[in-house]
């Protein structure tokens, strides 16, 4: 129990970190599409050798359909979504769009509902809980995007002219880039649960998209800017972000959540999201001595309120269908015996 914690907080404070490492480089004038490029090409070194030494055989079952599938999903789930929380990050911050992570389970939900591969029962609790949840938690998301409130901290170190230029972020724009984004990676997940069906292989599958997103995102730079000295990653700062970003946000992050929801299941898992924007808010402060205000606090506690009860009733949900199975196994057992 105890490691499976360590382990998930250990996951949220180095996603955190990699946000504010993100936000910091693009502060120093780094492109958002190279930041791409170079963070899935680190993540697909870094996962060579897991697909090579753990999953080599199950490369035979690949087919033409299963990779076109995977490429659609890396330039949905990677390329698209990294690009989109790339540039909603610029506009905001760390704290303010680690909010936006938190809605992803309700996008999520709200796109499995029309296919069916969510269902609700409005007669039971879980099924309340779920749309309660969601309808929380898109409260929540509005309030993030509409309403700024009273500064409730602010660094020393700002002054008139940094106050201004926090004035003027557009945190509207900015918003709207990370609920695209959210609704993205959502799809990514819609889509990973149906490759996953018949290639569950999540070393080799992380692999192959992580290589088509490097493909595409560079292809995307070249579109967008044919400014080839962006390309030269200069200071430590820059190298460190794409290093750590890719090795530590791309690859073993995902791992080691491999690892906790085979080992205690995704609600626990998922139960621990809340945390990077913690620890994300402590960092924005301390090292880019970022603004607090009120409405970004009000927003993020109901998004994380809307979220719980979500997982709640998602959970309640899981007890009840395995609670279901057994008595449909003694009732049909039983009609066995007496006929």
């Amino acid at each position: 129990m105890w490691k499976a914690v360590c382990a998930m907080v250990s996951v949220e404070l180095s996603l955190a970190l990699v946000n504010i490492l993100l936000k910091k480089a693009m502060n120093g004038g780094m492109s958002r599409v190279i930041i791409v490029v170079y963070r899935q090409s680190v993540a697909t070194i870094f996962l060579i050798p897991f697909a090579f030494f753990w999953e080599r055989n199950s490369w035979s079952k690949l087919t033409a359909s299963l990779i076109c599938q995977m490429f659609l999903c890396a330039l949905i789930g990677l390329t698209l979504t990294q690009y989109l929380f790339l540039v909603g990050l610029d506009y905001t911050s760390a704290t303010f769009t680690c909010a936006f992570i938190n809605i992803v389970p309700v996008i999520t939900f709200l796109l499995a509902w029309p296919l069916r591969m969510e269902r609700v029962d409005i007669s039971r609790n879980s099924g309340k809980a779920k749309v309660a949840g969601t309808a929380v938690c898109v409260m929540g998301a509005l309030l993030l995007s509409v309403y700024k409130g009273e500064l409730l901290i602010n660094h020393p170190r700002h002054g008139v002219e940094h106050r201004a230029n926090v004035e003027a972020k557009r945190l509207g724009p900015g918003a709207a880039f990370l609920a695209a984004g959210s609704v993205a990676w959502s799809s990514w997940f819609l889509m990973q649960s149906k490759i996953g069906r018949y290639f569950p292989h999540r070393y080799s599958s992380t692999l192959i998209m992580s290589s088509f997103s490097s493909f595409q995102s560079a292809l995307l730079c070249f579109v967008t800017d044919r400014d080839f000295s962006k390309w030269i990653v200069r200071g430590e700062l820059d190298i460190l972000t794409v290093v750590f970003s890719g090795i530590v946000g791309s690859g073993l992050c995902y791992v080691v959540m491999s690892w906790c929801v085979k080992r205690r299941g995704p609600v626990f898992t998922a139960a621990f999201s809340p945390l990077i924007q913690i620890f994300a808010a402590v960092l924005d402060v301390s090292v880019l001595h970022e603004e607090i205000y009120l409405g970004s606090i009000l927003g993020s506690v109901v998004v994380v309120v809307g979220m719980y009860v979500l997982l709640w009733g998602k959970s309640k949900d899981q007890q009840e269908a395995c609670g279901a199975l057994p008595k449909r196994i003694d009732e049909s057992h039983t009609q066995q015996i007496t006929n």
